[in-house]
């Protein structure tokens, strides 16, 4: 989810005293966080994580001092018994004084992120896609949901983008290359013309279907039958989220927006 906003609202609660950039500059061993990791420091609050944990407290507290007067500096960190951390790696902080005149700066780093979130698309607004939506919501990626029912669509979370149209499928082509797109539309005639423009793609992060085994195989005969190349259903995720016993749409949810999370994960560490 965006996170400009909460980073606005910071800001206009730091004071005049200006703020402190906290850095990971050297993470070695086993560390919570890597070297892109960041976070803001004012005298009343915090915005963005460096890991948590004993780490994040003393990161906070020098960040106090260097706000106090202290001489901004590197802190280098053993995450061993000494602070209470079982890690076992070593991480250096850098601490840096950002005056009100300077946020912007700062401003153009939250948004750099933003604009890397990857898009996740969900077609269908019903009760799992509204479920899913608030569960992305949480997550570092962009939330769209395509409804062709707008009093569904009205219903969405606040946050996620909202697309009312007779053809979903038609949006397909302009989705963003790396996204990940997810089917949980009313109408299996529908699924299967989302889905197969999805497939249509190469360079979609995933494509996923809510369903069964049995909803994916009787979507593979249709697929081939009319055409479809069977060697781009290895593409398909169907059906998406873990198995269990539970249905209700917040579990399903949590299962898919695991799944999802994972993928786009492991699509942006290669």
């Amino acid at each position: 989810m965006p996170r400009l906003a909460s980073f606005r609202d910071f800001i206009l609660g730091a004071g005049a005293n200006g703020i402190v950039l906290v850095r990971v500059v050297k993470a070695k061993g086993s560390t919570p966080r890597d070297t892109d990791a960041w976070m803001l420091v004012s005298a009343a609050g915090t915005f963005g994580t460096i890991g948590g944990g004993r780490l994040e407290l003393e990161s906070i507290d020098q960040a106090h001092a260097v706000l106090a007067g202290a001489r901004a500096s590197e802190l280098a960190l053993p995450l061993g018994p000494a602070i209470g951390q079982c890690c076992g790696g070593h991480v250096t902080l850098s601490f840096e004084i950002i005056p009100p005149a300077r946020y912007s700066v700062v401003e153009a780093m939250v948004e750099a992120e933003d604009a890397g979130d990857a898009e996740v698309w969900l077609f269908g607004g019903g009760h799992v896609g509204r479920a899913l939506a608030s569960a992305l919501l949480l997550l570092p990626v962009r939330v769209h949901v395509v409804e062709t029912r707008q009093d569904e669509l009205e219903r969405t979370p606040e946050g996620a983008t909202r697309h009312l149209t007779a053809l979903p499928e038609s949006l397909v082509s302009g989705i963003s290359p790396g996204s990940a797109v997810i089917v949980l539309t009313h109408d299996h005639a529908l699924d299967f013309l989302i889905v197969s423009a999805a497939l249509a793609r190469d360079d979609l992060a995933q494509v996923g279907m809510i369903g069964s085994d049995t909803k994916r195989a009787t979507f593979e005969h249709q697929y081939v039958r009319e055409g479809g190349d069977k060697a781009r259903l290895n593409k398909l995720t169907c059906p998406i989220g873990r198995k269990i016993a539970d249905k209700r749409p917040e579990v399903i949810a949590a299962t898919v927006a695991a799944d999802v999370i994972a993928v786009l994960a492991e699509r942006r560490a290669t």
